[in-house]
């Protein structure tokens, strides 16, 4: 498994409203983070702070800026220390990131996918809920 590398095709996929936010995340928000805050309707987020509607793309996703134009594009969220839980869990396994096409997964991780799932979750045990 390769290291991220910025490509956003996760955010850009769950961006549009696929993603979801704790009542936690969003009472902390309001509280702490006016300014992501002001993204929540009711208990949805990523919603026009203007007219209400519904945003096709996290707001708080940003291209990194580039010195050449012919590299591909990065990415990075300006919120990232206080992501909704969604984002912080992501990715949970192989078969995810083969079918949204994350720039992780090589093949030899799709060969043996018990192993790779057991480096993504060693990867990952940070970023996730521990059940213990």
């Amino acid at each position: 498994m390769k290291d991220c590398n910025q490509c956003g095709k996760c955010c850009i996929k769950y961006g549009d409203g696929d993603l979801a936010a704790t009542k936690d995340e969003i009472d902390l928000w309001e509280i702490f983070n006016p300014e992501i805050f002001e993204y929540v309707k009711g208990s949805e987020i990523w919603f026009d702070p203007e007219t209400g509607l519904r945003l096709t793309r996290c707001p708080f996703l940003q291209i990194v800026a580039k010195s050449d134009p012919q590299t591909q594009d990065k990415y990075t969220c300006s919120i990232y220390l206080d992501r909704p839980e969604d984002c912080r869990h992501y990715p949970t396994s192989i078969n995810e990131m083969f079918l949204d096409d994350c720039e992780m997964i090589e093949i030899i991780d799709l060969e043996n996918p018990t192993a790779a799932q057991k480096k993504l979750d060693f990867l990952m045990k940070d970023s996730r809920p521990s059940f213990t």
